[in-house]
């Protein structure tokens, strides 16, 4: 319910940990995953558009945000664990996260698949 209780998460679960870290670094825009390329999808368009100074604040304003994802991870691998109790999760919900974790991971490494179906979307969107 606080960050206190991701507290050394990497020692009390530490593939709960890994998936957080995933999704950390994916927030943040850290390659290879696919917030890495939605992050640069929007830089390129704002600069495509001939707005470079709004780029550099999206820039700035990501590094800021880098910062909070990043201090996460932190405690989850370098913080003392709150307590030594082992977390517990159902199978379907240990399912889910890794499904989704590996998602956000295999987009990164292979984006062609997803950013084809984003352009036609968007496609589809400006034609009708």
């Amino acid at each position: 319910e606080t960050l206190d209780d991701l507290k050394g998460m990497s020692r009390r679960h530490p593939w709960f940990a890994f998936l957080m870290l995933v999704m950390m670094f994916s927030m943040a825009g850290i390659p290879p995953t696919v917030g890495f390329y939605a992050k640069l999808s929007v830089l390129q368009a704002v600069v495509s558009a001939g707005m470079s100074w709004l780029a550099v604040v999206a820039v700035v304003f990501s590094l800021i945000g880098a910062f909070y994802y990043l201090r996460i991870v932190k405690l989850m691998y370098f913080d003392a664990p709150v307590g030594e109790e082992p977390l517990e999760a159902s199978t379907g919900l240990r399912s889910v996260l890794s499904l989704n974790g590996l998602a956000v991971i295999l987009l990164g490494l292979f984006p062609a698949g997803l950013m084809d179906l984003c352009f036609q979307a968007i496609r589809a969107t400006l034609a009708s």
